[in-house]
């Protein structure tokens, strides 16, 4: 059936779209443990470049469970697929000219290089928010944690379930140490530095 299947190129190209809203497009893809501060620093990022003019959207790995990954559960298996579909829908984002910032724990380094390998160099940026688990248990304001410590809650990422922590990240932000607004900060300017929000004319 997929021979069947054939890729369709449209008239408007990525380029155009970046040259229209005045900035590349790009994929920051937050990673770390659950209360690492990935949904708080992805959306403190996102409202920082909003006030910059650039056009921007968080892809968070709750909300996306209630939609599109709604059938997915949480073996090693479904978080494979949960990420391939993220990675994906991350790829179409960028090429309609968007700034897409990814709040997943995607604890499997396999999985997150499957994602980088589907973007050009430069277009990905591997954000590891390191927070070690003692931390992020007393920041666990879902008690998923609590759940999981007490076998209410299986396959859980550093509980039962391993994280690996990723070997080459452009950016590393200890977020058991860093404030929220240092956090951002920092991530705001790995794309200053990037060159990625320099106007295009």
């Amino acid at each position: 059936m997929k021979d069947n299947i054939f890729w369709q190129d449209g008239l408007i190209k990525r380029s155009h779209r970046n040259q229209l809203l005045g900035h590349r497009s790009v994929v920051i893809w937050l990673t770390g443990l659950s209360g690492s501060g990935k949904t708080s620093v992805a959306h403190g990022v996102e409202e920082n470049l909003i006030k910059r003019g650039v056009h921007v959207y968080v892809l968070d790995g709750d909300n996306l469970r209630h939609g599109l990954c709604s059938d997915l559960g949480f073996t090693e298996e479904d978080r494979e697929e949960n990420i391939r579909r993220v990675g994906e829908l991350a790829r179409l984002l960028v090429d309609a000219g968007l700034v897409v910032i990814t709040a997943f724990i995607s604890p499997f380094r396999r999985d997150r290089d499957r994602a980088r390998a589907l973007f050009a160099k430069g277009d990905f940026l591997e954000v590891y928010l390191k927070c070690d688990l003692e931390t992020c248990e007393q920041r666990d304001s879902k008690g998923l944690y609590r759940k999981a410590r007490a076998g209410e809650i299986a396959d859980f990422t550093g509980v039962d379930s391993p994280y690996e922590e990723p070997l080459e990240p452009e950016l590393v932000l200890d977020t058991a140490t860093l404030s929220l607004h240092e956090a951002v900060d920092q991530t705001a300017a790995l794309l200053d530095s990037s060159g990625i929000l320099k106007s295009i004319e």
